[in-house]
């Protein structure tokens, strides 16, 4: 008797949400030639298929070969009531401790982004206060012990009436590493707020946004023209020699064909520690977003960053182990004029060259382990460098000189789930969290998602039904 075949492999079973009411629901991944899907059905609202790789093999990495065991926080801040995820946070159901932790200091901000997932603006003029920020920079510090990245938002943060009071605030606690994340304007008009600002070297780094070097993309994708400010912003970091990353918020169809220019430009200066790339998500303001012509999987970046960037390649472009769904990573050594890709040397398939004889990486768990530790967000950017420095001894054809933060230059893919691509086991694995007031540390997405501003009405709404139903079991 000849049977019926799937036109596609089953792979796994997970869970996500309907893109519609928001309830929890069954899903599962399937793989068809080379792109991967999640397939979800509600009961309510039927079926739902959504692209998450157009790279099966990729996404069989992340799954397969970078995956290290869950690392916990030191405490866990709320208790398992309704399931996954409408119990953050931290619940002791999260696998995955705070790599970054973000402080969110005011919803005031001088631009209005159309892309903003906080829907910050010049309307919204509320400031936490600096006894809210330190109870959440107290959070922090509770979960993790020694924080390894801490990141001071907003809206815009530099706005903030006690800005510095903050950035003491932060100082004063066992914070490795402090990041600005900020659109760049009082950067590039304020020298003496820069010069302030270096004051507080080492140990800090400037997040900033930088999703073109072209104004009609910027009026997009910010509602402004700011190629100049951006400018003007990078050459006051790299005079006062401010670590900076540039962030790069990427849309499908605006701006995602100059990926390779943004990194080529991070590139002349000393200061650019790395570029990452944000694929947009449906969070926040997000104006016109259009899931089919406007998304952007990992795997598509990691292949535009190949593309597009001179530098890396495909094996340079690895999943980050802590979280290999939505985090992917490459690093480059700058070493005066030249550019090094490391990444690819790396590999666990990689073979190579000891000083007396010849390794497999992945048969070597030193190695392996020390791999790892530097593709992981679980440590500050210094202390990747440190990683760097130990590794490149173990290259082949490559002297090991005294390697420092300076010479680092990384590529970060950073996938923010949205309702439609929410998966639950990836979800349970975030590193990114947003610190609270109350003590809780709550997962980037699921915040943006079920927690922030009117939202948290919708999850009470789903947390009332899952109770009544529990206690109609019983």
């Amino acid at each position: 008797m000849s049977r019926k075949n799937r036109p596609w492999l089953f792979y796994d079973t997970t869970a996500s949400v309907c893109t519609t009411c928001l309830r929890q629901v069954e899903a599962k991944i399937v793989i068809k030639g080379d792109d991967v899907f999640l397939d979800k059905w509600c009961p309510a609202h039927g079926s739902e298929r959504v692209l998450i790789a157009d790279d099966a093999a990729y996404y069989r990495l992340g799954r397969e070969v970078y995956v290290k065991a869950p690392e916990m926080p030191e405490r866990f801040n709320t208790p398992m009531r309704h399931g996954c995820p409408y119990d953050c946070g931290l619940c002791p159901d999260h696998m995955q401790h705070s790599c970054l932790s973000v402080v969110e200091i005011t919803e005031h901000c001088n631009l209005r982004c159309p892309v903003c997932y906080a829907e910050s603006g010049p309307e919204r003029q509320t400031h936490r206060s600096l006894a809210e920020v330190e109870a959440m920079l107290d959070a922090v510090v509770a979960n993790e012990g020694e924080p390894d990245v801490v990141q001071l938002s907003g809206g815009e943060p530099t706005l903030h009436p006690d800005f510095f009071a903050i950035l003491d605030a932060a100082r004063a606690r066992p914070i490795r590493h402090l990041m600005i994340n900020t659109n760049g304007l009082r950067i590039a008009r304020d020298e003496a707020f820069v010069a302030r600002l270096a004051g507080y070297r080492p140990g800090i780094e400037i997040y900033l946004q930088f999703d073109s070097l072209h104004d009609a993309v910027l009026q997009q994708m910010r509602g402004a023209d700011l190629a100049d400010i951006h400018a003007r912003a990078l050459a006051r970091l790299e005079a006062h020699g401010l670590s900076t990353t540039l962030v790069m918020t990427v849309k499908r169809g605006v701006n995602d064909d100059q990926i390779g220019e943004v990194i080529q430009h991070g590139l002349q200066y000393r200061c650019v520690r790395g570029v990452t790339l944000q694929p947009v998500s449906d969070a926040g303001r997000n104006v016109d977003f259009d899931a089919a012509r406007h998304r952007l999987t990992v795997s598509e970046v990691r292949r535009r960053v190949a593309e597009q960037s001179g530098l890396f390649t495909l094996d340079d472009i690895v999943p980050v182990p802590c979280n290999p769904d939505t985090l992917a990573m490459g690093y480059a050594l700058k070493l005066g004029d030249e550019v090094l890709p490391l990444t690819r040397h790396l590999g666990p398939d990689a073979l190579l060259a000891g000083p007396r004889n010849t390794i497999v990486f992945e048969r070597d768990p030193a190695m392996k382990e020390a791999v790892f530790k530097l593709f992981s967000t679980n440590h500050s950017p210094e202390s990747q460098a440190s990683c760097l420095s130990s590794l490149l001894c173990c290259l082949p054809a490559i002297a090991a000189p005294a390697l420092g933060y300076e010479n680092v230059f990384r590529v970060l893919i950073v996938q923010f789930m949205d309702a439609a691509n929410l998966d639950l086991r990836a979800l349970k694995k975030s590193c990114v969290h947003f610190a609270q007031p109350d003590g809780r540390l709550i997962p980037f997405e699921a915040y943006n998602l079920f927690y922030r501003g009117e939202r948290i009405e919708k999850t009470r709404e789903i947390q009332a039904e899952i109770a009544a139903a529990t206690a109609r079991r019983r």
